[in-house]
């Protein structure tokens, strides 16, 4: 296979997004990958028993809200429809005055009246509800210091499809104080089903706006979407997730279930893991959005989609994340993963579930397997899609396999074959060497080294340690561009 995509065990390939030059995509094979639990496939689909699958951490639509709030101002009767209560919070907006960064035992709370709502993209004569609820602030903790600073650049959009019934919500964080939001692609495309979706941003005071979709990046599973207002937003604040370690805080943000500002901890378990997804291209005609009448292990999450079965995901992307253990649940896609200092380290996309059906049978909650999009790799994929439209991606220009016992004696990407021309025959590899690292990142599958070169940008510089003949080499490397 080259490194555009993924190959079985048993030969057939499944490109990695719509977008894979068709020069270099292998073909695609009518059959599904067969996979096993001892080596789990990773999507976003409802799990077939017996299988390790992951879910998006996506939602349902939420309940009508009191106002929309147009570009002009002019606030209108909302018609979104849901079946949760609206708001189960109370009137007082906390927020964190920080010494030296969030420390719990540092917290300074003031009760914010209505004028708050006007740093969050509201208007101070329509009081909204409160965020983050604080009843002892002398005794608050690092996680309340980290919620109250952060949860205003947190919102949660509602999606809905121009040509079908689909709907869904996820979450999504400020980018900038005139409304840019990142989120991810499946949030904004409800999983690749919508072709012409109809956007809305809730904040975390309540108000609602509506937005469109400035550019969509499938590789990444992560978009840009734009609120149509001229109010002002608070923006959140990135980390440098290379800085990360293993045990670090961890506090999601989002709206799990349609649940809006919900705050749940925990630790980062493990960093540079890999995982392979459906992906969530859009559909390239208006008469793809609607869901197929088929059977397939690809399904909606919780979408409001009656009567109406999932449509077939036809790729699978790799994603190089974040693996948390702060409960993650449908609703918290596109939400923020912040250290605690506030800031953010990664993008909410996928959970892990367990003891689910397929197609309808059910889905569990979060197990304590939860990712993100690393901040560094979100931040640059946002910062290229609102300048350009589209991220870029690196690409290696080689066949890849996993190795096993019968053809080597470490782990890591075997290479079958390079592409002429590409970057990997630039550099000097050939067939049969076995790259065990990306950037001093450990290599143990081919998943793990698609995952790394799609996370640097076309064009960009690294190393690669590779094995030939028993000994470990290394070799800069120019990368070419996933086009």
């Amino acid at each position: 296979m080259t490194d555009n995509g993924e190959k079985s065990e048993t030969g057939s390939v499944n490109p990695e997004a719509a977008n894979v030059p068709a020069a270099e995509a292998p073909t695609q094979s009518s059959a599904a990958p067969t996979q096993t639990p001892a080596t789990p496939h990773y999507n976003y689909a409802p799990p077939t028993v017996g299988t390790g699958t992951l879910p998006p951490a996506f939602g349902v639509p939420p309940v009508a809200a009191p106002h929309v709030y147009t570009a002009q101002g002019e606030a209108t009767p909302s018609n979104k429809v849901g079946g949760y209560s609206r708001y189960s919070l109370v009137a007082a907006l906390i927020i964190a005055v920080i010494i030296g960064g969030i420390s719990g035992g540092g917290v300074v709370a003031a009760t914010m009246g209505a004028n708050q709502n006007d740093s969050v993209g509201g208007s101070s004569s329509v009081p909204g509800p409160a965020n983050i609820t604080v009843n002892d602030p002398s005794n608050a903790t690092t996680i309340t210091a980290v919620a109250a600073s952060a949860g205003p650049s947190v919102v949660t959009i509602s999606v809905s499809d121009a040509n079908s019934s689909s709907a869904g919500t996820g979450s999504g964080v400020v980018l900038s104080k005139d409304g840019y939001i990142l989120t991810n692609t499946h949030v904004v495309t409800l999983d690749g089903a919508s072709a012409k979706p109809v956007v809305s941003v809730q904040t975390s005071d309540g108000h609602l706006y509506s937005a469109k979709v400035i550019g969509t990046d499938p590789i990444s599973d992560l978009a840009v979407i734009k609120v149509q207002s001229t109010a002002s937003f608070q923006p959140a604040s990135f980390a440098d997730s290379s800085k990360l370690n293993v045990g670090d805080i961890a506090v999601a943000i989002g709206a799990p279930l349609g649940l809006s500002n919900t705050v749940t901890n925990g630790i980062v378990s493990s960093l540079n893991r890999s995982i392979t997804v459906a992906s969530s291209a859009v559909p390239t005609t208006p008469e793809d959005s609607a869901p197929k009448s088929q059977d397939s292990p690809f399904d909606f999450w919780q979408f409001n989609t009656p009567n109406q079965a999932p449509t077939a995901a036809a790729s699978t992307i790799s994603l190089s994340v974040i693996q948390t253990d702060a409960a993650i649940n449908p609703g918290n896609s596109g939400g923020a993963l912040l250290n605690s200092n506030g800031k953010v380290i990664g993008i909410n996309v996928a959970i892990a579930s367990a003891g689910a059906g397929s197609s309808g049978g059910g889905q569990s909650g979060s197990i304590g397997v939860g990712f993100a999009i690393p901040s560094n790799f979100a931040k640059r994929i946002a910062d290229e899609i609102i300048a350009t439209g589209k991220g870029t991606h690196g690409l290696l220009g080689a066949s890849v396999s996993d190795v096993t016992s019968a053809t080597a004696t470490v782990v890591g990407a075997n290479i079958e074959k390079v592409t002429a021309g590409g970057a990997a025959s630039a550099s000097g590899l050939a067939a049969g060497d076995i790259i065990t690292a990306v950037g001093g990142i450990p290599v143990a599958s081919k998943t793990d080294l698609t995952a790394q070169i799609r996370a640097l940008a076309a064009g960009s510089k690294t190393t690669l340690t590779y094995v030939r003949g028993g000994a470990s080499r290394t070799v800069d490397i120019t990368l070419g561009s996933l086009s």
